[in-house]
C-alpha cells in the first residue's frame, strides 16, 4: 500500500507544470521565494481538491522537494501545540492551523544561543494587573534568529522565552504569539521581523525564509502560554500540572526518526545519480579501438561508491526500526513506564548525528564520483548537498548530540559495574565479562560473512572504547574535568556505539521474511559491505582495543574486494529499486533512461547567460579592451 501511494504522489507532482524545478538554481532570491509561495499554495489546493489523506499530503510535499514555511508549520508549530498545549488550547488553535487560517513557525533559536536552550534570553514577564505576558527582547543576542517560515510567511509562532512571574525566573517555556496582521500581513506593533539573508548554495535552502524576530514589550493574553505541563494562575502563581514532563520525549523521538528517514532519502538520491552515471560514463581502457571501460567497473569507483549504496540501505532499515521505537516509547509513556526513556533518547540522538554527518559527506563524495559534470547544477548534486548539510546542525548540533550519547554511555558503564542490567540498544553492555576479553575467531576472509562474527567485534569495540573512557575519566580530579578533557575520545566511543546499532538493525532486518527471489542475498552482501567498510575505515579502533588482529583486518579488506565484484552486476537495479522519478531526482546525470549527454547539452542553453549571443557588458567593458580603447586616466 505504502509503495503504491508514494508512487501515485510522485507522479502527481512530476506531471504538474507548477512543480517544475529545472530552472530553480537560476532564479534570484526574490523570484525563488515567490516560486516557493506559489508551489505551497498550489500543493494545498491539490490536497483539498483531491481530498488527500494526511499520508498522501505528506508525500506530495516531500516530492515537491522545495523547503518552505509549510515544513515548519506542519513539522514544528502543530506538534508543539499538540505536545505542549492543553486540550482547550488545542481546540482553539489547531483547527485554524489545519485549515491554514493561520501559518505558524517555531521560534526557539536566537542570535546568541542555539544548542544551549537554557541560555535563551527572550523574556515573557507576567503582568497580574492586566492578566497578560509581556514578550521582550532585552538584548541584540536575544533576537530570534533562524526559525524557518519566520522571515516572511508566518502569522503566528510558538516562541520560547524565560517565564518571569512574581520576580522569579522559571526558565524556558513556550508561548503562542501572533506576529502579523491577518488583514494585510504587516507586523504587529512592537514586532520587528525580517529574513536573515542568503544561505549556502544556489536554490537549495534559499527558498526558506529563515527569519529574525525582536519584541519590544509585546503583550499577549495569559492563556497563550502553552500550559499542558505548567501554568501561571490569574494571581501570577507558577504551578506544575500533574502531566509528567517525560511526555516531551515522544515528540523528540518522532522528529529525530523523520530526520534519519530523510538522511536515507537524501543519501539514496545521491547514490542513485552516481551509480547510474558511473554505468553510462566510459573513460580509458579501449582495446584495439573498442569501447572504453564503464567507470563503474573500476575498483576505485566501486570501493568508494558501494559502501555508500550499502549505507543508504542501512539507514533506511534503521529508520524503519525507529518508527517502531516511536510507537513503543508512546505506549510506555501511556503506561507511565519511563525506564527506557534515557536509552531511547541516547539512541535517537546518536542516530540523528551519525546518519546526517555521514550523509552530508556521502553526497559530496558522490559529486566527486561524477567527475567534472557533477559540479554542474544540472547534475542535481550541488543543490542536494547545499539543501542537506544544515541537517548536521538543526535539531541538535551533531557533536553536541554525540557528547550526550557519551554521557549516557559513561552512566551505563558505571551502572553495569554496579550490577544493573542494561536494556534496548545498550543491552550488549550486560555481556561485559565476555566482551572485554573475547578474541575474534575469524580465520578466512569468508568467515567475515558470518553476522555473529561481525556483531561480536562491533560490540567488543564499542564496549571497550566506552570502558577505556570511563577508566580514564575516573583518574581525573573531577568527573566533569575528566569528561571535558577526554571529549574527543568520548565522541569516538559514541560513534562506535551508534555504528553498532546500525549494523545490528541491518542484521536483524535480514532475519525477517524478505519477499522476492535473490533479494535477501543481495541485502546480505550490502550488509557485509556496510559493516566491513566500517571495520576497514576504523581499523585503528578495532586493533587498539584488541578486538581483531592485523591479519583479520586484512582478511576483511580482501572480502570487501570480492563483495564489490559480486554487487557490481546488480548495482543499477539496487538504485532503481528506490523508485525515484526523474523529477524528484532532478539530475541530468541520474536520468532513468541514461540519455545523459543530450540532456546536459540541452540544459546548458536554458541558462539566462545564453539569452543573448553577445553578453551584456560587451560594449562597455569587452569591446574597449579588445579595441585597445580603454580610457586611461593620466596620473
Amino acid at each position: 500500500h505504502a509503495v503504491e501511494v508514494a508512487d501515485r504522489m510522485a507522479r502527481l507532482v512530476a506531471s504538474d507544470p507548477v512543480f517544475r524545478k529545472d530552472t530553480r538554481t537560476m532564479l534570484s532570491r526574490k523570484e525563488l521565494f515567490k516560486d516557493t509561495l506559489k508551489k505551497a499554495a498550489h500543493a494545498w489546493k491539490r490536497i483539498v481538491e483531491l481530498r488527500l489523506t494526511e499520508e498522501e499530503a505528506n508525500l506530495l510535499r516531500l516530492y515537491v522537494d522545495q523547503p518552505g514555511y509549510v515544513d515548519l508549520h506542519w513539522g514544528m508549530f502543530v506538534p508543539a501545540i499538540k505536545g505542549q498545549g492543553t486540550e482547550e488550547q488545542q481546540k482553539k488553535w489547531l483547527p485554524m492551523a489545519y485549515k491554514f487560517q493561520i501559518i505558524g513557525c517555531y521560534a526557539q533559536t536566537e542570535l546568541g544561543h542555539g544548542s544551549n536552550v537554557q541560555g535563551l534570553e527572550t523574556t515573557a514577564t507576567f503582568d497580574p494587573s492586566t492578566d497578560e505576558f509581556v514578550m521582550h527582547s532585552p538584548t541584540l543576542t536575544s533576537s530570534k534568529w533562524w526559525p524557518g517560515g519566520l522571515g516572511k510567511a508566518s502569522t503566528h509562532a510558538v516562541v520560547y522565552a524565560r517565564l518571569i512571574t512574581e520576580g522569579k525566573d522559571y526558565g524556558i517555556h513556550g508561548f503562542i504569539v501572533q506576529l502579523r496582521s491577518l488583514d494585510d500581513h504587516s507586523p504587529l506593533p512592537g514586532v520587528t521581523l525580517g529574513d536573515i539573508g542568503g544561505k549556502f548554495g544556489s536554490g537549495a535552502y534559499n527558498s526558506m525564509d529563515n527569519g529574525v524576530l525582536r519584541f519590544d514589550h509585546v503583550r499577549i493574553p495569559r492563556d497563550q502560554m502553552l500550559m499542558r505541563l505548567s501554568q501561571v494562575t490569574r494571581e501570577g502563581k507558577y504551578v506544575h500540572s500533574d502531566v509528567p514532563k517525560q511526555l516531551l520525549y515522544g515528540t523528540m523521538v518522532y522528529v529525530r526518526q523523520t530526520i534519519v528517514a530523510d538522511a536515507s532519502k537524501a543519501l539514496s538520491r545521491a547514490v542513485c545519480i552516481a551509480v547510474r552515471y558511473s554505468a553510462i560514463r566510459k573513460q580509458f581502457g579501449s582495446q584495439d579501438g573498442g569501447p572504453e571501460t564503464q567507470v563503474l567497473n573500476y575498483k576505485t569507483q566501486q570501493s568508494r561508491l558501494f559502501p555508500l549504496l550499502a549505507s543508504a540501505y542501512a539507514y533506511r532499515f534503521v529508520g524503519q526500526w525507529l518508527k517502531w521505537l516511536y510507537t513503543d516509547v508512546n505506549q510506555k509513556l501511556e503506561a507511565k513506564d519511563y525506564s527506557t526513556l534515557p536509552e531511547a533518547h541516547a539512541c535517537t540522538a546518536g542516530l540523528k548525528s551519525v546518519t546526517t554527518s555521514a550523509t552530508a559527506d556521502a553526497i559530496e563524495e558522490c559529486r566527486k564520483l561524477c567527475g567534472g559534470h557533477g559540479y554542474l547544477n544540472s547534475s542535481g548534486l550541488p543543490e542536494l548537498f547545499a539543501v542537506y548539510v544544515p541537517a548536521c546542525t538543526y535539531e541538535g548540533d551533531n557533536v553536541v548530540l554525540l557528547l550526550q550519547v557519551a554521557r549516557f554511555l559513561m552512566k551505563t558503564v558505571s551502572q553495569v559495574a554496579a550490577g544493573k542490567q542494561p536494556v534496548g540498544t545498550i543491552a550488549y553492555m550486560g555481556n561485559i565479562q565476555h566482551l572485554m576479553q573475547c578474541k575474534s575467531a575469524v580465520n578466512t576472509a569468508e568467515d567475515w560473512l558470518n553476522p555473529a562474527a561481525i556483531k561480536e567485534v562491533f560490540e567488543a569495540r564499542a564496549l571497550r572504547m566506552a570502558v577505556n573512557c570511563a577508566q580514564n575519566i575516573s583518574k581525573a580530579p573531577s568527573q566533569e574535568e575528566g569528561f571535558s578533557e577526554l571529549s574527543p575520545d568520548l565522541l569516538e566511543a559514541a560513534v562506535a556505539h551508534v555504528q553498532l546499532i546500525i549494523v545490528t538493525k541491518f542484521i536483524e532486518k535480514l532475519q525477517e521474511d524478505i519477499p522476492g527471489p535473490g533479494v535477501k542475498e543481495q541485502l546480505q552482501k550490502l550488509c557485509s559491505i556496510y559493516a566491513l567498510h566500517l571495520l576497514h575505515k576504523h581499523l585503528g579502533d578495532f586493533l587498539s582495543t584488541g578486538c581483531v588482529t592485523a591479519r583479520q583486518g586484512a582478511l576483511a579488506n580482501e572480502l570487501l574486494g570480492k563483495l564489490y565484484a559480486q554487487v557490481r552486476p546488480n548495482a543499477v537495479a539496487l538504485v532503481d529499486a528506490f523508485d525515484y522519478t526523474d523529477h524528484y531526482l532532478g539530475s541530468v546525470l541520474g536520468r532513468y533512461d541514461g540519455d545523459v549527454y543530450p540532456a546536459l547539452y540541452e540544459e546548458a542553453w536554458k541558462d539566462p547567460l545564453n539569452e543573448t549571443v553577445v553578453p551584456d557588458g560587451y560594449q562597455e567593458h569587452l569591446r574597449p579592451l579588445l579595441k585597445q580603447q580603454l580610457k586611461l586616466s593620466r596620473l
